[in-house]
């Protein structure tokens, strides 16, 4: 036998709410989380309070109702939510985030974590409250760029909630997928997975107040991007390449998806990373592996502002490995390349907001 939702749901319709006399399925009381796996059938039952006095009969007559329908083989597993302490509605989930900065690539490869951490720490140092949020589900590299490899958040309630407390390092909060997969095993999820993971590290930590909250988003354009734009309402985005002309044409991608009409999200300028390569004996010589100044000349052309260029130098990779970003010294080219960069973004973010109105989150359509 093959069980599918809508086998499922219409058992479900068969039990009433004893509070209204609706059943289940109208009443709005079975969770969009319907899980189907062999004979394995789990999801959640909303009530409007955690002590509504017929959760337990309702919990009970849903399970009968799908053994008596469906299959006495199904496996039932049913959970209960309550509406009074539910997530916020997507636009609303972080009222005390100032700003949301999007960090993103056209293409993997052209250090775009790298330059979201760095940014990250930067912005700590220039004395902003900072977050950062590692939305590379499928490939998170925040943990080790941070050192924090062994950090396994938890959850405290707060205000009726559990909520998750993201770890703290170098003046950031932080969290990511990585925190809660094995390491050395691939994220093999599918797409509606990856987006509720997301929404829970989004919805369901206690970020709190932040002056700066920036998402390492995964390269290329995707349904985590859609799932951070219906999330989140993003002030504007960094968009990272590489002078190569492979690199800048998915670049220009990259900017199409946040700049198109359903999504209008402003740009708030590129980055070309590993600009040029100069050697730690020869600091003062630039090696342009990858050509020179292509993003630049994509910035003038879409006439967004080039924010940074960050140059190659044997110990950005280093820093990244060993999980102390190099903005965390300023002395260093790159630490200034970095620091540069952070102060630029916070300009063009106050220019963003004193002449845009803000973003809008991008609306569902069913």
């Amino acid at each position: 036998m093959t069980l599918y939702p809508k086998l499922i749901l219409d058992a479900l319709a068969t039990v009433r709410y004893p509070g209204n006399g609706k059943n289940i399925v109208e009443a709005e009381m079975v969770a969009d989380n319907l899980r189907i796996d062999g004979m394995k059938v789990s999801f959640s039952l909303i009530f409007e309070k955690p002590t509504d006095p017929f959760m337990k009969s309702v919990v009970r007559a849903a399970e009968t109702a799908i053994h008596t329908y469906v299959s006495k083989e199904v496996e039932v597993t049913i959970a209960t939510e309550s509406k009074q302490a539910a997530r916020p509605e997507p636009g609303k989930m972080l009222p005390q985030v100032k700003n949301v900065i999007a960090v993103s690539s056209g293409k993997g490869g052209v250090g775009k974590s790298t330059v979201a951490a760095n940014l990250a720490v930067a912005l700590a140092k220039l004395g902003y409250k900072v977050g950062l949020l590692d939305a590379d589900i499928f490939g998170p590299s925040a943990p080790k760029m941070f050192q924090v490899e062994d950090a396994r958040p938890y959850a405290e309630t707060i205000d009726g909630r559990d909520l998750i407390i993201p770890v703290e390092k170098y003046g950031i909060k932080l969290l990511s997928i990585g925190f809660f997969v094995d390491p050395d095993q691939a994220t093999l999820w599918r797409g509606g997975m990856a987006s509720n993971a997301l929404k829970q590290l989004v919805g369901d930590a206690n970020w709190g107040d932040l002056d700066y909250f920036v998402l390492d988003t995964p390269p290329g354009t995707s349904d985590i991007h859609l799932t951070l734009l219906q999330t989140l309402a993003i002030t504007g985005a960094v968009i990272v390449s590489t002078p190569q002309e492979v690199a800048l044409a998915d670049a220009r991608k990259g900017i199409n998806m946040y700049t198109n009409d359903k999504v209008n999200v402003p740009i708030l300028g590129l980055v070309e990373n590993m600009a040029w390569f100069t050697p730690a004996e020869l600091p003062n010589n630039r090696y342009y592996l990858f050509g020179k100044e292509g993003t630049k000349r994509l910035a003038e052309e879409l006439n967004v502002p080039l924010l940074g260029q960050i140059p190659i130098v044997q110990s950005i990779c280093e820093n990244g490995d060993k999980g102390t970003p190099a903005a965390l010294d300023e002395n260093s080219v790159t630490g200034q390349a970095f620091i540069e960069l952070a102060r630029n973004v916070v300009a063009q973010t106050e220019k963003r907001n004193a002449e845009l109105a803000p973003t809008q989150i991008v609306e569902t359509h069913k």
